[in-house]
């Protein structure tokens, strides 16, 4: 194996860790809640409509209006805050240690709490990975569909979702051909969800995300090396993709990273 991509895998893993422990990583999210029209107040005291496990008694009232999500806080010392909702980046506020984010799926928006003093995220001892195969970094063929597809993406939350295809991957496996379809990223960033027989016990049971990576206009690098957790394997918080059944593969891909402990 080539010191370099032992190296760069190495140095994957450390940017990996980084952003999981960000502060706007996965490890402090204590709380995700859907929002419908009208009020609901917000705190860590019993008698609020939204519940957190850490921060104020009562933080304020949350508003959806159609085109708006206003937070009008308990203390009238603080300024209100309105949020315009956008799926491709939502919009934040931070209260103290907490990070608030009004994130969008299918047309419905939630807010999502996170707590930048989680001791989850302060604590976090790691993670765990296979032994670098470079064997596990594929070229596969990248192939454009005749036509786009609208493909239905069941979520860990049983939140239906819908996803447009536009390209597969292909490779070959002990004689055998798969084609992986790409149902999340960006153009330029192709993101597959998938699962394989290691998720029986070493992987985590739902899925594990890849990235495509050196696209050309017929070919795709698949680096299973640096296959990892989605966020529903750190938080009950998360809403996350199932793999499509083309992505379901029938062996081990003993590479990338392991379930959390």
């Amino acid at each position: 194996m080539s010191t370099d991509y032992e190296t760069s895998i190495t140095e994957w893993h450390g940017k990996r860790f980084a952003h999981l422990t960000a502060g706007d990583g996965w490890l402090n999210v204590i709380g995700r809640f859907w929002l419908d029209d009208g009020s609901v107040t917000i705190g860590s005291a019993a008698d609020n409509d939204l519940i957190l496990p850490a921060g104020p008694a009562h933080l304020g009232t949350v508003t959806q209006e159609p085109a708006l999500v206003l937070f009008e806080p308990a203390d009238p010392a603080q300024a209100s805050v309105s949020l315009v909702p956008n799926p491709a980046s939502p919009p934040k506020f931070s209260f103290g240690s907490l990070r608030f984010e009004v994130t969008t799926m299918d047309g419905r928006n939630a807010l999502r709490i996170r707590d930048i003093d989680a001791p989850e995220r302060l604590n976090f001892p790691g993670l765990d990975y296979f032994a670098t195969d470079p064997n596990w970094r594929i070229t596969a063929e990248w192939s454009r569909l005749a036509a786009p597809e609208e493909l239905g993406i069941d979520t860990v939350a049983g939140v239906a979702t819908t996803v447009q295809v536009t390209h597969l991957a292909a490779f070959t496996h002990d004689g055998v051909r798969y084609e992986l379809l790409p149902t999340h990223g960006t153009a330029e960033k192709p993101q597959f969800v998938i699962r394989d027989l290691t998720s029986r016990a070493e992987t985590y049971g739902a899925a594990r995300f890849v990235y495509g990576e050196d696209l050309t206009e017929n070919s795709i690098v698949l680096d299973f090396n640096k296959a990892f957790n989605p966020p529903c394997a750190f938080t009950d918080h998360a809403v996350c993709p199932l793999p499509p059944p083309q992505n379901v593969l029938p062996f081990r891909i003993e590479a990338g990273e392991k379930r959390p402990n």
